[in-house]
């Protein structure tokens, strides 16, 4: 018996407490709410590691290229380039898919006042995003793990420690590698006690919001699943293609990481494991720790697809008719305010909410998504995962550094 368990690997376990979990959820959903502490203490031992890990990497991939930052900033810009066009194609996709279902026609908006004065309701400028970007102190980005900035702060950090030599450099580029490994290891320890968060988490999940919950927005949930679906079909394998990327062996590879974000609804939380699936996967480490990063906060690909049918949705359960100039300006402020949504809890809804003040849509749509945002928010996170692990191998095609040349066979090799 005990050999038989043994031969189970970690990902049929997930698969496993994911349905026990739903089980218990379903069967005992009050119950099941005292669950949420075992996916919530899963889920901060992840997000311990997260700022370490990134800013180490991210240190080390600069700093150990000190002999031309050209090559730092390039891929900087390749990656940027890329996260714009797939944000793009994925709002795109959105604003056709919730104009051909039409899922909110014939819904009733919540009343006026029914609590979407809770929400907020804030544009989200373009000078805002912009200061954002860059800390006030590292110590702050750490402790409310903004990657976005922990990443900036790691830029610089790294493009100072080139121009360091001697003695000083050799000890902190040392301390980087070693704290990079180290936190890899990490990874490896947390990820043993993930059957236990995921269960617990998709426990709460379903004694919270219930399965009834979908038959009330079925065509909503069911416009986003399929969405992200063509998406992934008309837009990420052809990326995966062109990258020469097998895409089977591309999904093997981040299936652990791919069923963390879904049924933790974090990216968070999938990104340490993600990250070193990939370099073992071929991408090199120095983009991977770059490029990755910068997806978490620029290549959001699920979630701006979800933002635009959500927009689009209140306006159909308000009978408000859009022309097509319309949503086309509210597919060129989500390109912008989408970039806002890293480190903040509930992202999507306050760039939603900021939209739809923008606009002039009712908040009260918010509270109408907010019932089933957690069953969506499943499928956008994983989206998300899924793009910024195939962004790094794009990079990296594009860099000419990928797939990676098989090696030579040593001399000492047995035959």
């Amino acid at each position: 018996m005990r050999h038989a368990l043994r031969k189970i690997s970690l990902t049929q376990w997930i698969l496993i407490s994911m349905v026990v979990g739903v089980a218990i959820g379903a069967l005992f959903p009050a119950e099941s709410q005292h669950l949420r502490v075992i996916s919530n203490i899963f889920l901060r031992m992840i997000k311990c590691l997260l700022v370490p890990l990134v800013f180490a990497t991210l240190v080390m991939g600069i700093a150990g290229h000190c002999d031309d930052l050209k090559v730092v900033g390039r891929l900087a810009l390749k990656s940027i380039i890329y996260f714009e066009i797939a944000t793009t194609m994925a709002l795109v996709v959105g604003l056709a898919a919730v104009n051909l279902t039409q899922p909110g026609v014939g819904v009733s908006l919540p009343s006026p006042g029914s609590g979407a004065d809770k929400i907020t309701a804030k544009e989200v400028t373009f000078t805002e995003i912009i200061e954002h970007v860059f800390p006030k102190s590292f110590f702050e980005a750490a402790a409310t793990n903004d990657v976005l900035q922990v990443v900036t702060f790691a830029v610089f950090f790294a493009v100072a420690l080139t121009q360091v030599t001697g003695r000083n450099r050799e000890i902190m580029v040392g301390f980087c590698d070693s704290l990079s490994a180290v936190m890899f290891k990490f990874v490896g320890v947390v990820m043993m006690f993930a059957p236990f968060g995921i269960g617990a988490a998709m426990a709460y999940t379903v004694g919270h919001s219930g399965l009834g919950v979908l038959l009330n927005l079925a065509k909503l949930i069911l416009t986003l699943y399929a969405a992200l679906v063509v998406f992934c079909l008309l837009v990420l394998l052809p990326a995966a293609l062109w990258a020469r990327v097998k895409p089977l062996e591309f999904l093997r590879t981040i299936r652990e990481p791919a069923l963390l974000a879904f049924s933790t609804t974090s990216s968070d939380a999938a990104l340490p494991d993600a990250m070193e699936r990939m370099i073992k996967f071929g991408v090199p480490k120095r983009i991977v720790s770059l490029v990755m990063p910068l997806g978490y906060s620029f290549n959001l690909d699920g979630s701006t697809l979800y933002l635009a049918i959500a927009s689009v949705f209140v306006a159909q359960a308000s009978g408000i008719e859009l022309t097509l100039g319309k949503q086309i300006a509210i597919m060129l402020t989500l390109m912008l305010t989408s970039k806002g949504m890293a480190g903040v809890p509930r992202a999507s809804q306050v760039i939603l909410a900021g939209t739809l003040v923008t606009f002039g849509l009712p908040l009260e749509g918010v509270i109408l998504i907010i019932g089933v945002d957690e069953l969506m928010d499943m499928a956008r996170t994983t989206v998300n995962l899924v793009g910024n692990c195939l962004a790094t191998a794009v990079v990296a095609r594009w860099e000419g550094e990928y797939p990676p040349a098989p090696s030579a066979p040593t001399a000492n090799a047995p035959s």
